[in-house]
C-alpha cells in the first residue's frame, strides 16, 4: 500500500504539471488531479462549523497510523474556520449581523487588507500573526496526509463594506466587483462575484493563490447551486478552476451542494468531483433515495471526473453540530455494509465523517477492507443492472481479463433470496466467486448467483474465470 500511494501522488505532480493547456492565453482547468476517487476524512458531519485545530490534528493523527496505508489520504477543514464562535458556542450556519448606525457587519471575521478570510485564531492558535492555516497544513503533510478546507462561492460582505482594495489589480475594490443580488440561502456571510467586472478574476485569483500559498491540496466549493431553485453558478465555477489552474499548486475541487444532471459536462471540465445530492445523514430513507441518483450519474465517472454520493455518515457524530443528537451513527451493521457497497462500486469518493479517534473495531475493520477499496479505486464501466420489486444489482468491469464485480441489494424491509442471472449482463462461462467482504472464496457459478441478504443488506463479488 505504501508503493501504492507514493507512485500515486508522483502520478499526481506529474499529471498537473504537464496538464495545463493554453486557451485563449489563460490556463486550461486542470482535469485530471483525481485518477482515482479521492479518500479521507471531512470534520462536518462531526464538528458543524466549530472543528478547532486540535480536532483536524487528532484526527490526522488517526488516520496517520491505522488508515493511510490503505489509501485514506486527505484531511478537510469544513466550514466557517473564519468565524469567531464565542466560547462553548456551537452555531450551525452562524450569521452576521448589521449595527444599527453604521451597517458595519458583526461578528467582524479576521480578514487581511485585501478581504481575504483568515482563520480565527481562537479555534486556530498556530494561525496567529498571519501564518493562516500554514502551519496546520504543515502538520497534516508532516503525518503523510493531505490538506482540504472548505470555502463559500463569493466574496465576504464585511470586504464589501469595508470597501477592501483587490489583490493582483490597482484601484479595484470588493464593492466593485460584488453582486449583492446573489446570495446564499443559509449562510449570510458573502456576496457573489460579478464575473463581468474588472477585478474579478484577479480577486479568486487572490484567494486560491493564499489557499496554495498555506499549503492546501483539496478544496470545497459550497454554494456553487443553489438548493431550492437551482440556480448555477457556472461563471464563479469557472473562475475558481482558472484560479487553481494558474495557482503552482495541485489542488483537487470539489463543489457542493447537490448539482444538477444538466450541468454534468460543465462539472466534469472545471471540477474533479461534484455532489449529487444534498446534505447526505445517517436515514435508511436517504440511503435508499442515493441508489437511483447514482445510477444515473454513473456514466460520468473515470479519471479526474466523480460524482459524489457525499461523505460517509459513520462512527461519532454531530459531536458539536450540526444538530442534535450526538452520536454513534444511526444505520445498522447491514446499512453499513450497504453504504460502503454502493458508494464503491459506484465509485464515489469516500470522505468519512466521525471523529476517526473514536472508531470501533467494526467500522475500522469495514473501512480497511483492501478489497472493497480496491473496487472503489479500480473498477470501471460501473452501472446499475436493474432496480425492481426493492431488489438492486450492480455490475463493473474489473482489472483482470474476464473478471467482473457484482453486489446485490435488498433495499426491502423483510429478508430476501435475490437471484443474480449471468446472462442478463451477457456473462456465459463458469465463474470463481469471492464474497468481498468475507474476502473467501465460495464456489463456482455457470448460470446465476443466488445470496440471502438480510433487510437493507448486501453483498458484493468478484467474478473470475
Amino acid at each position: 500500500m505504501k508503493t501504492f500511494s507514493a507512485c500515486l501522488a508522483i502520478s499526481i505532480t506529474l499529471l498537473f504539471l504537464n496538464g495545463m493547456n493554453m486557451v485563449n492565453g489563460q490556463e486550461e482547468p486542470v482535469r485530471h488531479l483525481a485518477p482515482v476517487p479521492p479518500m479521507g476524512w471531512n470534520s462536518y458531519d462531526c464538528f458543524g462549523a466549530t472543528a478547532t485545530e486540535s480536532d483536524i490534528k487528532a484526527n490526522a493523527d488517526y488516520m496517520s497510523i491505522y488508515l493511510k496505508d490503505f489509501g485514506w489520504e486527505y484531511i478537510v477543514l469544513d466550514y466557517c474556520w473564519y468565524y469567531p464562535h464565542p466560547p462553548g458556542s456551537t452555531q450551525d450556519n452562524p450569521p452576521q449581523f448589521r449595527l444599527k448606525n453604521e451597517g458595519a457587519p458583526v461578528p467582524w471575521m479576521p480578514m487581511d487588507e485585501w478581504g481575504r478570510l483568515l482563520p480565527d485564531p481562537g479555534k486556530f492558535p498556530s494561525s496567529a500573526g498571519g501564518q493562516g492555516l500554514k502551519p496546520l497544513a504543515d502538520y497534516v503533510h508532516s503525518k503523510g496526509l493531505k490538506f482540504g478546507i472548505h470555502v463559500m462561492r463569493g466574496i465576504p460582505r464585511q470586504a464589501v463594506w469595508a470597501k477592501s482594495a483587490v489583490l493582483g489589480i490597482n484601484g479595484i475594490t470588493a464593492d466593485q466587483v460584488a453582486d449583492t443580488t446573489s446570495t446564499c440561502q443559509w449562510l449570510n456571510l458573502m456576496y457573489g462575484v460579478d464575473m463581468s467586472k474588472s477585478g474579478s478574476q484577479e480577486y479568486y485569483n487572490s484567494i486560491v493563490k493564499l489557499y496554495a500559498d498555506w499549503g492546501v491540496d483539496f478544496i470545497k466549493l459550497d454554494d456553487a447551486e443553489h438548493t431550492s431553485n437551482h440556480t448555477y453558478w457556472k461563471a464563479e465555477v469557472e473562475a475558481f478552476s482558472r484560479a487553481i489552474a494558474g495557482c503552482g499548486r495541485p489542488i483537487v475541487l470539489s463543489l457542493s451542494p447537490g448539482t444538477s444532471y444538466e450541468n454534468k459536462d460543465h462539472l466534469q471540465k472545471y471540477s474533479q468531483m461534484w455532489r449529487i445530492s444534498g446534505d447526505f445523514w445517517d436515514d435508511w430513507k436517504k440511503l435508499k433515495a442515493q441508489f437511483s441518483r447514482c445510477a444515473l450519474w454513473a456514466s460520468m465517472s473515470g479519471p479526474g471526473s466523480w460524482p459524489d454520493a457525499d461523505m460517509l455518515p459513520v462512527g461519532d457524530l454531530r459531536q458539536r453540530g450540526p444538530f442534535p443528537p450526538k452520536g454513534k451513527s444511526r444505520f445498522t451493521d447491514d446499512e453499513h455494509y450497504t453504504l460502503l457497497t454502493l458508494w464503491s462500486i459506484f465509485r464515489s469518493p469516500l470522505m468519512l465523517g466521525g471523529n476517526l479517534p473514536s472508531t470501533d473495531d467494526f467500522l475500522l475493520k469495514l473501512i480497511t477492507n483492501p478489497e472493497i477499496i480496491e473496487v472503489n479505486k479500480k473498477c470501471y464501466n460501473s452501472r446499475e443492472l436493474y432496480n425492481k420489486n426493492e431488489e438492486v444489482v450492480w455490475i463493473a468491469d474489473a482489472p483482470g481479463k474476464d473478471e467482473k464485480y457484482v453486489a446485490l441489494f435488498n433495499t426491502s424491509d423483510l429478508p430476501r433470496s435475490i437471484t443474480f442471472e449471468l446472462k442478463d449482463a451477457g456473462m456465459k462461462n463458469r465463474y470463481r466467486v469471492r464474497d468481498l467482504w468475507e474476502r473467501k472464496e465460495i464456489g463456482a457459478v455457470k448460470d446465476r448467483l443466488k445470496a440471502d441478504i438480510p433487510p437493507h443488506g448486501s453483498k458484493i463479488y468478484k467474478l473470475s474465470l
